[in-house]
Parts: C-alpha cells; structure tokens; sequence
C-alpha cells in the first residue's frame, strides 16, 4: 500500500474517533448528569415577558358551560376589568371534552389521540369567549402568538386562547388510566410561568378547594391556604385542580402561588388580582 494513502487512512481514523465540539459552558456534557449545574457560575435571572398581565383561566365543566346567564355577566365583568387590569383569558373544555374522552378511550384511543381530540374543543370554548369579548377587544390568540403579548396588549387587544398545552400527540402517558395529565388549568399554569405573568388564578364553580367534592358532602373543608407540598401529601381522592399543576408548582421559577376562585360570583376576579383574601392560595412552599 502506498505510504501516503497509509497515511491518510490512519489521520482518517483518528480524526473520526475525536468528538466535534463548540466551546460552550455546556461543551461535553449529556444534559442530564446530576450534578451538571454544581460549580458553574449562576444563571442569569429568567425575563420576564408580560410581568402585570393577569393570566385567569375559565373553566369549561365549571362556568362557560353554564351558558348566557353565567356567562354573560361573567363577560361584562371581564371586559371591564380589562380596562384597569393586564388580562389574558384562557378556556377549558367542559362537558364536551368528557364525551370525546369517553368515546376515545372506549375506543382504545392512545393518550396523545385523547389530547388532541380535547385540544380542539377548548379551542372552540375560546372562539366563543373572545366573541362574547369582543366589544372589549377580545381577541382569540393562537399559542404562537404568546411572545407577541406585549405588543397585543399596547393595541389594547384582550387576548383569548385555549387552556390546554400543546403535547397533542407527544402527551405525557398518564399514570393512572389514559386521561392526559396536562389539561387546560395546568395550560393555564404554563402560560403564567413562561410569560413571567403576575397572577394565576383559575375560575371554577366551588368557593376554592375542599377536602371533598362539596357537591357530593356538603360538609367538606374549604381549603384558604397551602403548600404544594402539604397537598400532594393529603392524597385527596378528588381536587377542583388538575393534579399536575400542583406537581409543576414545586418547581416553577415565576409563578410561585395559584389561586382558585369562585367565578360564579361577581367582584371575585378583581379580589385575586389585587390579593385579597378569596378563594383559596396554593403556595410553592
């Protein structure tokens, strides 16, 4: 064999053997090595996109399919506070969302399928909301359109758009049964934390968080305040919450308490914004 081409082989091989690198603080690394973030210099602050918008999720089962006599107030209060109050209106899915995941998974539908499925109805609660919002600028937004909030809001637009998160298909298996863990108040948690937002309050129809369905024992404990920690402990068998969102409470930078409240009731909404005492707190710790 020739020297040269001899040569060339062997630089060849060595050079096929060394890992192509980019000088980083990360260079080398898996990204999921425990003690990855030990010894390296802190992290800069995280922004804060939208810091005074006020993210309020509407329940679907719990308010807007209660129709015009729930809604329709429930719009003109909306609308009005939007004018002294940052606002962005997220909508669960209600009733609906409970048929297509019956028939789904009667059906054998896998978690992801589910998820999208109830996606598209908490999409059609928001185009609802937004008209019902309208002549207060109410404006269904897309999950795209998030980064452009601060901009919708100088136009003085009052931004609608659907609860849920968008797993679609890549949805996290459950760990009980095939309901998607990630639903519209965990959307509406998300949305909080990455904007930076100043309040996330979710609107159900019960005073806040009770120790049991008070709709089926009417002498369950209304819960005022408590850790994420101390509730995960409970191991309620039923919560007016999304389980996840108190799971991912644990560790948000941002959003660091979630407040449940009765919408049915006028004056509540501008009560969580401004902290007073209503409905029920639950802190990070």
């Amino acid at each position: 064999m020739d020297l040269y081409l001899l040569m060339a082989i062997v630089s060849l091989a060595d050079s096929m053997a060394k890992r192509l690198e980019l000088k980083s603080g990360l260079q080398g690394e898996t990204l999921v090595r425990k003690g990855m973030m030990k010894g390296r210099r802190k992290p800069s602050p995280q922004i804060r996109i939208a810091p005074d918008i006020n993210i309020l999720k509407i329940g679907g089962h719990g308010v807007i399919d209660y129709g015009r006599e729930v809604m329709h107030p429930l719009c003109t209060e909306i609308g009005t506070l939007s004018k002294k109050h940052k606002l962005l209106i997220a909508t669960g899915g209600g009733g609906r969302v409970r048929h297509i995941m019956d028939i789904g998974i009667d059906l054998g539908m896998p978690t992801g399928v589910l998820a999208e499925l109830a996606g598209k109805i908490s999409e059609q609660n928001a185009i609802m909301v937004s008209i019902l919002l309208s002549k207060y600028g109410g404006t269904r937004i897309h999950t795209g359109d998030l980064l452009e909030l601060p901009m919708l809001l100088k136009l003085g637009i009052l931004p609608v758009t659907h609860g849920t998160p968008p797993y679609g298909l890549y949805e996290h298996p459950s760990r009980s049964g095939m309901i998607p863990p990630h639903r519209t108040d965990t959307g509406a948690f998300l949305i909080a934390e990455v904007l930076g937002a100043k309040n996330c309050i979710i609107g159900k129809n019960v005073d806040g968080l009770y120790t049991e369905d008070p709709f089926k024992n009417p002498d369950a404990e209304l819960i005022r305040d408590i850790t994420a920690k101390e509730l995960i402990r409970m191991n309620l068998e039923d919560m007016v919450l999304e389980p996840m969102v108190v799971e991912l409470l644990k560790d948000a930078v941002h959003i660091r308490e979630v407040r449940i409240i009765n919408c049915h009731k006028r004056g509540n909404i501008e009560k969580a914004i401004n902290g007073k005492n209503v409905g029920t707190i639950i802190r990070a710790e």
